[in-house]
């Protein structure tokens, strides 16, 4: 919907009557039951933010460095947490996704800028993912990855055009389940408890370029900048479910609200890194004990596993990696195609038939293709899923800053801005970001 139309919408502004947000079914008073209810937005963006190149990064790391990075697990916790809720505030209080509010109230040559390195970060994570996926069914199959690249691409496309995607995240998210196997094979590894506990309270920060490079693709595979514009864009889409179709309906939150998004972002974002910490504990377990530290291809990969599966160990890998990116691969392109949209002020919305939303369809698709079009060039999947994590890591911290600038905005959010932990725990993170990224340019030069 266009920006004008949005603008003269006639109901006053204001959040939604606390009715509207209960349960579809009636309010209910057992907090278990409520507390389910209300995870959505942070559930599927934890989710989806241990992705293909999530696990690939997070392995490279266990295998190369053993238990030297079990500590950034613990350290990106409450700067995710607090990134993604500001972005899910922003959502709320505004009723526009990110690129809305800086289309709306900042130089548009900033929103250019801003979809000009999502665009790059996502099309790049994108032919990652896919190939990262293909490359686990040729380790079953013995076909080669490049046949099943397509197959992948233009499955995701014609769900994610021609279906529901939230009914389509709602089962994906229990074949992502898989990924908690982590957990049982770093026990049956029975790695040496004392020095993870020490590895895990005092950071290892080696200066080597292997170390450098490796924590700025962990900052950028778990703070990833499809995220920022992920997460308050489906805030709206959650408001337009519950039927606040215009701007004026849906600018503001209740403290409810908020309170909500707290939980859900919370929630959805310690699971994404309770997943990463033991990803890296069993590798490096398993594949750094034994002296494979240099991981080529997703068997190698899959080798962590052994303890729990045996020789099924690749079967596991092969539904984390295929079910995370089956997850993933929606939010990257539907977040560049939301930040495209509202640049432009067209309609947006994964729910929007094909007509509909013509436009907006076209850019995930283009984002889509592109990604495919670029694992034509045969680079090896493990390691372009790991460079794309340092994408990410280079690309998030100017971004970083305009998050933090609009949560901070009495324009926008009025009342709502950040307060002191938010602002404290955003800024802290695109500082480490910003000083890791400059480390790395400066060591990749010397």
């Amino acid at each position: 919907m266009a920006e004008s139309t949005l603008s003269n919408s006639t109901p006053e502004p204001g959040p939604a009557p606390e009715s509207e947000n209960q349960e579809s079914g009636g309010h209910t008073h057992n907090p278990l039951v409520r507390y389910f209810k209300l995870l959505g937005p942070g559930l599927v963006t934890g989710a989806s933010d241990d992705d293909p190149g999530g696990i690939a990064t997070y392995s490279i790391a266990g295998a190369a460095l053993g238990y030297g990075m079990l500590w950034t697990a613990v350290a990106t916790l409450p700067l995710t947490i607090a990134i993604q809720l500001t972005c899910a505030r922003i959502g709320l209080v505004s009723g526009r996704g990110l690129a809305g509010v800086l289309r709306r109230y900042y130089p548009r040559r900033l929103l250019y800028l801003a979809c000009l390195f999502l665009l790059v970060a996502n099309i790049f994570n994108i032919s990652a993912d896919l190939g990262g996926m293909a490359e686990v069914v040729q380790m079953l199959t013995g076909v080669r990855s490049i046949v099943f690249v397509p197959v992948f691409g233009l499955l995701i496309l014609a769900v994610t055009v021609y279906t529901s995607y939230a009914t389509f995240a709602r089962y994906l998210k229990w074949l992502t389940a898989v990924l908690f196997s982590y957990v049982i094979a770093a026990f049956l590894a029975r790695p040496d408890w004392k020095s993870v506990f020490f590895a895990t309270v005092l950071p290892d920060l080696s200066r080597d370029a292997n170390s450098i490079a490796t924590l700025v693709g962990i900052f950028g595979t778990t703070i990833s900048p499809y995220l920022f514009f992920w997460q308050a864009s489906q805030e709206v889409e959650e408001e337009k479910a519950l039927g606040r179709r215009t701007l004026a309906q849906r600018r503001g939150a209740t403290e409810h609200e908020l309170h909500d998004a707290r939980l859900d972002v919370t929630t959805g974002i310690c699971l994404s890194n309770l997943v990463f910490y033991f990803i890296i504990l069993t590798t490096a377990s398993t594949l750094y004990r034994v002296g494979e530290r240099d991981i080529q291809t997703a068997r190698q990969a899959a080798e962590a596993l052994k303890p729990l599966a045996g020789e099924a160990a690749y079967l596991l890998f092969a539904l984390g990696i295929i079910g995370t990116g089956l997850l993933a691969i929606p939010v990257l392109a539907g977040s560049a195609s939301f930040a495209v949209a509202e640049l432009f002020g067209w309609r947006a919305g994964l729910d929007l038939s094909p007509r509909r939303g013509r436009r907006f369809y076209l850019v995930l698709a283009g984002a889509i293709v592109v990604g495919m079009i670029l694992d034509l060039f045969d680079a090896n999947p493990i390691r372009m899923l790991f460079w794309s994590a340092i994408v990410n890591g280079i690309l998030a911290p100017p971004l970083l800053v305009l998050v933090m600038l609009v949560g901070n905005n009495r324009k926008v959010m009025g009342e709502h801005t950040n307060g002191f932990w938010l602002n404290l725990l955003g800024w802290m993170a695109t500082a480490l970001m910003a000083v890791a990224a400059i480390a790395l340019i400066l060591t990749s030069l010397a």
